[in-house]
């Protein structure tokens, strides 16, 4: 039997939930979870906010721990190895995505925490290909959250070829914000970051912005048109849009990452007449993981912690809500 927390209905506190997994599949590993990030994903799911939620629901896909087992035909993991699992615990391994290698845009994924159990447990499983081995030097307790918040801010560095000459904006200094900064930096960009906290202008220099602007001033944002190559936006709150794509240079992209669920209001000739782009981007396929997960090796890039046991996960959960978590929460046994 796994051993997990789990939420029996919509928006209820997670509670000790006990499930048997049956025989181990010849293409999947079982993971002893050692520590397991908490992302706001993982609420969204337990409120069911997206409504693709099934209960009961074990939330967890920054799980960072030890094979434990493995089946058969795995041959690209062995038991004993550190590895990560994030946001996908399987894909159809046949659709055109899969063959190119796009698995974050695979046709028929399996999520790791929607119609699966995830890693709020002592053990989580998957399908191998969906495991990316640790490397070496790592702070293992402090890496779950580069599974799901890092590889979102910074897959759009692999997807859009971001150079190092480049002007890089973010928007937000939060869970993601605070790792895209670090990524934007350390890619080489001059860095400015967007946020309405001026308390966090110093921290937010510290991770690697060149600049603030306060980004409920449009005045201040106004100032910066034509400036950047890229405007990452972490954020899930409604925004004066058209002023961050006047902010973009001639074929500049606005690029989200964070899931705000109101309509985007934007005027049109700003993007025609500066071929500029909106667009959007998922997590990144176990490769782009992998290459992420060197490129913090190489530049000692780490998610910014708060630890709780386990069984905070509750207390955990609260003061994610509050808003008060600087900058993620990692669970550990």
């Amino acid at each position: 039997m796994i051993q997990t927390y789990a939420a029996k209905q919509a928006g209820q506190p997670l509670e000790p939930f006990e499930y048997d997994p049956g025989a181990l599949q010849p293409d999947e590993v079982e993971i002893d979870v050692l520590h397991c990030g908490l992302c706001h994903s993982d609420v969204s799911i337990v409120n069911n906010d997206w409504g693709i939620t099934q209960f009961p629901v074990v939330p967890g896909h920054e799980v960072v721990g030890r094979i434990g087992k493995k089946g058969e035909a795995v041959r690209n993991l062995e038991v004993g190895q550190h590895v990560g699992l994030g946001w996908h615990a399987g894909f159809c391994g046949a659709c055109g995505y899969c063959a190119t290698g796009d698995h974050n845009l695979c046709a028929a994924p399996q999520e790791t925490i929607v119609g699966h159990h995830g890693g709020f447990a002592d053990k989580v499983r998957a399908r191998a290909h969906s495991v990316v081995p640790l490397p070496d030097g790592l702070d293992f307790t402090a890496v779950g959250p580069l599974f799901c918040g890092g590889i979102t801010v910074f897959n759009p560095f692999m997807q859009f070829g971001i150079e190092p000459t480049d002007r890089v904006g973010v928007i937000g200094i939060g869970g993601l914000g605070h790792l895209a900064l670090q990524f934007a930096s350390k890619w080489g960009c001059e860095v400015t970051a967007f946020t309405s906290d001026t308390a966090k202008e110093k921290e937010a220099k510290a991770m690697g912005a060149h600049h603030v602007i306060h980004s409920r001033d449009p005045k201040a944002v106004e100032a910066a048109a034509g400036s950047f190559d890229l405007i990452i936006s972490t954020v899930n709150v409604k925004l004066d849009w058209n002023l961050y794509v006047n902010a973009l240079k001639p074929r500049g992209r606005l690029h989200f990452v964070g899931a705000t669920l109101e309509p985007l209001d934007l005027q049109i000739f700003p993007l025609l007449i500066g071929q500029r782009s909106v667009s959007g981007s998922p997590v990144g396929s176990p490769a782009t993981i992998a290459t992420m997960l060197e490129f913090c090796k190489r530049h000692n890039i780490l998610p910014v912690v708060e630890h709780f046991k386990f069984s905070q996960v509750n207390d955990a959960i609260k003061k994610l809500k509050q808003g008060n978590v600087r900058y993620r929460a990692v669970l550990s046994h």
